[in-house]
């Protein structure tokens, strides 16, 4: 794998930790500011819909520039809102500062990932996606205990002045190692008819609208809704972890951190194991992971009492979880780069994102609604199945297409 890769993957761990760190601070940010806790968690929301929002945005909005350039505009702005939420007392700043850095934080990853798929060799994509994401997963082991440290010796402030001396570092190498600019390409007038037999890719006659035609192929548009369905699930048994190791499990509080941490190297041993997988047999991976996360997350809903079954479940769900999700990253970033160079990542980064949003909020409403802590386990599960359903339904569609036959010629 080229450096330059491992440079980026830096920058993506430091905008990770960004997102995941508030878990661990809400609490001293409510003191600090004068808000109530309620209030204080919408700094998580912004920063959730802002990922949601900027990825198709940042990326159309820096389609004049080149990636590299994209990429050090960005992860300088990710920069500078930090250093502004380290030192201002006040709420509506801190929060718009959220919002500038989720924008950021997805239009970086957006470009990083096509980028990424265009550096690497072609046989090694969905290793070049492991890498990025593993800055991610990473995130996820140490954002939430490391930022929930750092607020407690020194206050919730260091944490902000932390993310930005991190990402000092992968700006700079950023500056010195990714490949020479090349700029994305200008969109130009998209012919009326296409003449028949026709070889030219869509991006290279229609700009934006012709990468959309290209995004929202029946094939892909299915990748992304079961990429969304999986990281749906994902997302809602690890958000509401906590209950369960405490009112299922009866550990004390004190293990949540440590179970928290444990998930997050299932995530970054899944991903790295996937992404040795995912370009030679992504099929298998991705409808044998969902199939086994069915499994997993039923398995864990139904042992939880047991201590020795919730760690071992907690690592697994992990590696399972976020293997399956990159493979989906990947398989879009395969199937799209190429004709889509603009948006192919924005939209996996947006179906990421849409199913880190929705999973947390329908686990909620079932511990609501008073169905127990084991709930959003079972709704996980359920989730998955979806999943597993929808590319079982893609895959049939496809096999169906292919052996219609071709209509009779005059």
């Amino acid at each position: 794998m080229p450096f330059a890769l491992y440079l980026l993957g830096l920058a993506v761990f430091a905008q990770g930790t960004s997102e995941f760190m508030l878990a661990g601070l809400l609490p001293d940010i409510a003191t600090d500011l004068g808000v109530s806790l309620p209030t204080a968690s919408a700094l998580t929301s912004a920063f959730a819909l802002g990922m949601i929002v900027g990825a198709p945005l940042m990326a159309l909005l820096g389609r004049p520039w080149s990636r590299r350039t994209a990429l050090l505009a960005l992860l300088g702005t990710f920069l500078l809102v930090h250093v502004l939420g380290a030192v201002t007392p006040h709420l509506g700043v801190l929060l718009a500062t959220r919002v500038v850095a989720a924008l950021a934080n997805a239009g970086f990853l957006a470009v990083a990932l096509v980028t990424a798929a265009d550096v690497a060799p072609p046989h090694a994509r969905g290793r070049a996606t492991s890498v990025l994401l593993g800055g991610t997963t990473l995130a996820c082991v140490t954002g939430v205990p490391g930022g929930a440290l750092l607020g407690q010796l020194l206050g919730w402030r260091s944490a902000f002045w932390a993310v930005a001396l991190l990402s000092v570092p992968a700006l700079v190498a950023i500056l010195r190692s990714v490949p020479v600019p090349v700029p994305v390409p200008v969109p130009v007038p998209m012919p009326t008819r296409v003449p028949a037999g026709s070889t030219g890719t869509a991006a290279s006659t229609g700009g934006v609208r012709a990468e959309l035609r290209v995004l929202l192929r029946p094939r892909l548009r299915m990748t992304l809704l079961v990429c969304a369905l999986v990281n749906a699930a994902t997302f809602c048994g690890f958000t509401y972890l906590a209950p369960v190791i405490t009112d299922v499990t009866g550990l004390a509080a004190a293990w949540i951190p440590a179970l928290l941490a444990l998930f997050g190297v299932g995530s970054f041993v899944g991903v790295a194991l996937a992404g040795r997988a995912a370009d030679d047999h992504p099929r298998p991976l991705v409808v044998g992971g969902a199939l086994a996360s069915v499994v997993g997350w039923g398995l864990f809903a139904l042992a939880a009492g047991s201590v020795a079954a919730t760690v071992a479940l907690v690592l697994l769900m992990g590696a399972l979880s976020f293997g399956v999700g990159s493979t989906l990253v990947a398989q879009v970033l395969r199937g799209a780069a190429d004709e889509a160079p603009t948006l192919a990542g924005a939209f996996a980064v947006m179906a990421f994102n849409v199913g880190a949003a929705a999973g947390p909020w329908l686990g909620g409403i079932t511990l609501g609604a008073g169905l127990g802590p084991r709930a959003p386990l079972w709704l996980s599960a359920s989730l998955a199945a979806l999943a597993v359903a929808t590319a079982t339904i893609s895959r049939g569609w496809r096999a169906k297409r292919r052996s219609a036959p071709a209509p009779a010629r005059g």
